[in-house]
């Protein structure tokens, strides 16, 4: 594929923004090459600025569930804009989203709309400590919150990446009160809660990782974190940014039976616009500002054009539940495809999949956590990751990323990408 319009830009890019992307992952640093330059996108496709056209397994990180510019939404979008993009003031439709997010949720008493999925992390984290009057809390090695200080302390997705494990600017104190563990390992987060007994104002998870590619969380592990909440008065946190919504139309929570505390949204809850929110019960949410005394504000919070758009989305995934059972078939039906590409190569590999997100790593043992995922063969993701982007098939550009499947791929698409796979391997391995 010619990709000229790409370099140039990216040349360009890199005059005016740092490292000429907006979010680190996008400068393709951990697979190397040039970034490529989206003009437009419908459906399962995406159309870069040659004109080459892509089925896209990112599905901009997440959100776009149903596929790029997706009818009812697009047209929500204009209708809502014709009334002006924002108001600074509250709107009917703001209660509206948050009623429909409460019906799909069980658990959810109060939510609060923020602008980013690391806004409502931060916020929430914010909250539980004020909440317990603790200061420390309890994050996993490879999941990623967000780019707030606190949550930047091992963390997986961007950071590894880069391969950067200390940031420069996060000061002493916050990583004092940062405990890390490794995913999976309850044992850890009962030896850290005994070793801080009544300091640890939360533990917060992604309770399906995405952000050292898909990692399942194993049998009883989200549980007995649950449990240790329950017992220790602690506040327990589900990062639901890319899982909420997607697992299911009540998220993880109920896809895996596990109630959390607060749980943080983004990703779909805005079908592609800038939003978030975190919510959860009454008792904790009751202190946040203007109820309580933990302060969180936001100037566009709320915002028309973000509002409309989750909704519409949210509304059709409420009024359709087996768009659902239509995904996690399609994901399903590529990971056997891919699958008996892959044994046929006789290259090592995993692939961990769950619902909608799905995630091959070249590796000889099963993936579990961050160390595991870094301990595969990811210099040859980044090869395959090239040679699938040779033949049209845009995947994460990092092996510590899930893939994000869209409703609107067809079998047709599932069965190219399958044979992409097929020909990259014949080629890489030869």
């Amino acid at each position: 594929m010619k990709n000229y319009n790409s370099i140039s830009l990216f040349e360009r890019a890199q005059q005016s923004i740092p490292g000429g992307v907006n979010s680190p992952v996008r400068a393709f640093k951990s697979v190397g090459g040039t970034p490529v330059f989206i003009e437009r996108a419908k459906g399962a496709y995406l159309y870069d600025t040659d004109g080459n056209k892509y089925i896209d397994y990112i599905a901009s990180w997440g959100p776009m569930i149903l596929g790029h510019a997706h009818e009812p939404v697009v047209k929500a979008i204009q209708q809502k804009a014709e009334g002006s993009t924002s108001f600074g003031a509250p709107t009917e439709l703001e209660i509206e989203m948050a009623e429909l997010i409460k019906s799909m949720t069980k658990n959810v008493d109060l939510i609060r709309m923020v602008s980013s999925g690391t806004e409502a992390c931060m916020s929430a984290l914010r909250l539980a400590r004020g909440y317990t009057g603790r200061n420390k809390f309890i994050k996993f090695e490879g999941c990623y919150h967000g780019h707030a200080d606190a949550f930047l302390v091992k963390a997986g997705s961007g950071l590894a990446t880069f391969d950067i494990q200390t940031v420069p600017g996060i000061t002493a104190g916050v990583s004092n009160d940062t405990l890390t563990c490794a995913y999976n390992n309850l044992d850890a987060v009962q030896q850290l809660v005994a070793e801080h007994k009544g300091e640890i104002a939360a533990i917060i998870i992604e309770p399906v990782a995405g952000n050292m590619g898909c990692i399942l969380p194993e049998p009883r592990f989200v549980e007995g974190l649950r449990k240790i909440c329950t017992e220790e008065d602690i506040v327990f946190i589900f990062d639901e940014v890319m899982t909420g919504f997607r697992l299911s139309a009540g998220g993880a929570q109920a896809r895996l039976g596990v109630d959390a505390d607060l749980v943080c949204y983004g990703k779909v809850i805005g079908a592609g616009m800038p939003v978030g929110a975190f919510g959860g019960k009454k008792e904790i949410m009751s202190h946040i500002a203007p109820l309580g005394n933990v302060y969180q504000a936001g100037t566009l919070s709320g915002n028309p054009l973000a509002m409309i758009a989750g909704f519409t989305l949210l509304q059709e995934l409420k009024n359709n539940p087996g768009i659902y059972k239509e995904l996690e078939e399609k994901t399903a039906y590529l990971h056997k495809g891919l699958q008996e590409v892959l044994n046929a190569c006789g290259k090592p590999f995993i692939i961990n999949r769950l619902g909608s997100m799905i995630s091959v790593h070249f590796s000889e043992k099963p993936v579990t956590d961050f160390a595991s995922a870094a301990a595969a063969d990811n210099a040859f993701f980044n090869q395959f990751f090239h040679a699938m982007l040779s033949r049209g098939i845009y995947l994460p550009p990092s092996a510590f990323e899930s893939w994000f499947l869209n409703n609107a791929l067809s079998y047709a698409d599932l069965d190219a990408t399958i044979a992409a796979a097929k020909e990259s391997l014949s080629e890489l391995l030869k």
